[in-house]
């Protein structure tokens, strides 16, 4: 076997750390809380980071008329399927195929991932946005409009007397490294062809 199909291999197998490590992760720090709230994001279920912490977070939520976060959404049953099926057929890819092929896998995977990004985006803008008009508390912004809790989709936010993290986990990471080896194998196959014909 070549070693841009072991390569190829390596990075469709990669991607199936989706289903052991989280794929994103949040945590909530604040005075009134000496230890932070975090929750992990796997592609089939939101998770404790420890124990408690979403019910604690979907406690403080409630008082700013935040929907509770939910126990499922739609993507925790589309993700996996996804997942699972990219990560067989990457193998098979990198058993069977060549070099166009690895390409296309690469291309195809990119995309799912960044719609799948979008989609993440717009859950949290919708989350943080939709709020109830009867919760107890209200907040506005400096223009007097009713003001929005989303987390950061990247990075570190203030939110009232919140620091919201918002960061990639090991999964994301597992994901990054798919992409990159499956590229990788295209480049390598590239060169052993190139030698064939030398």
């Amino acid at each position: 076997m070549k070693l841009s199909n072991i390569i190829m291999i390596i990075g469709a197998i990669s991607i199936s750390g989706l289903f052991l490590f989280p794929l994103w992760s949040i945590t909530l720090e604040a005075p009134q809380y000496p230890t932070p709230l975090s929750m992990d994001i796997y592609i089939n279920k939101f998770e404790d980071y420890r124990p408690h912490d979403i019910k604690n977070i979907n406690l403080m939520n409630h008082y700013v008329g935040m929907d509770p976060i939910p126990e499922t959404i739609p993507e925790f049953t589309i993700f996996p399927i996804v997942i699972g099926v990219m990560s067989v057929v990457g193998i098979a890819i990198g058993i069977f195929k060549s070099r166009k092929w690895f390409l296309g896998w690469f291309i195809t995977m990119t995309l799912l991932a960044i719609a799948g990004l979008i989609d993440f985006y717009i859950w949290e803008y919708e989350y943080g946005h939709n709020l109830d008009p009867h919760a107890i508390m209200k907040f506005t912004d400096p223009d007097g409009n009713p003001m929005g809790f989303q987390p950061p989709f990247f990075g570190t936010e203030q939110i009232l007397n919140f620091v919201a993290h918002s960061y990639p986990g090991i999964g994301a990471f597992l994901l990054g490294a798919g992409l990159l080896l499956s590229l990788i194998a295209y480049i390598v196959a590239g060169r052993e062809k190139s030698n064939i014909k030398v």
